[in-house]
């Protein structure tokens, strides 16, 4: 497993490359750690190079869910694969998680529900 990060625009992007499996899945949890700590807009996560997610890499998502909604941090996956995206249809967590065809809809995606909380707060 291979994950870049980086901010662009005010977002925290990961890129997942490889197997996302219970060994790789800690990774990925200290990758959404160090984003969280940035405090940035969103979290989008490029899956484009994911090839298997296990049930532990599921978990990491699934648990960092309520910090970010607590504090208004939209998490949005992308570009994955039919048979990765299977895994969270099948398991329903395509209703938890948005899962968006590509990087631009992913950012159009954030900046509409960003823009909701905005005019919500005021």
């Amino acid at each position: 497993m291979e994950i870049d990060t980086h901010i662009e625009k005010g977002n925290y992007l990961i890129a997942l490359r490889g197997e996302l499996d219970a060994s790789s899945s800690i990774l990925l949890d200290d990758s959404i750690r160090d984003g969280l700590i940035q405090n940035p807009l969103s979290i989008q996560v490029d899956c484009a190079g994911l090839r298997y997610i296990s049930s532990a890499g599921l978990g990491v998502f699934v648990s960092h869910l309520q910090e970010l909604r607590a504090k208004a941090i939209p998490l949005v996956l992308f570009a994955l694969r039919q048979p990765v995206e299977n895994v969270f249809q099948v398991l329903g967590l395509d209703d938890l998680l948005p899962i968006l065809p590509d990087q631009e809809r992913a950012g159009r995606y954030c900046e509409t529900l960003l823009g909701r909380q905005a005019r919500a707060v005021h």
